[in-house]
């Protein structure tokens, strides 16, 4: 185990992608944050984050929450 601090944030994103993430660590059993830092920790060693079973379970919960936004829509999302 490695020891760490935690910091607060007051970070936004978008409804249906936190939705699906919010239903992923739930069906994964593991807090939200620590589903973020692990999917980033990941991406900064171009690791994948997820194994072929959690995708099938990612595309379900995509399903269910609407969510259409994919890797070609990042840091071009205009809000409301």
């Amino acid at each position: 185990m490695v020891t760490i601090e935690r910091a607060q944030t007051g970070l936004r994103i978008e409804r249906n992608l936190l939705k699906t993430l919010k239903g992923l660590a739930e069906y994964l059993d593991i807090s939200l944050g620590d589903l973020v830092e692990g999917i980033a920790l990941h991406a900064f060693e171009g690791k994948a984050p997820f194994s072929a079973s959690t995708m099938e379970k990612i595309e379900q919960l995509k399903a269910v929450y609407g969510l259409t936004l994919t890797a070609e829509d990042a840091h071009k999302l205009v809000e409301k």
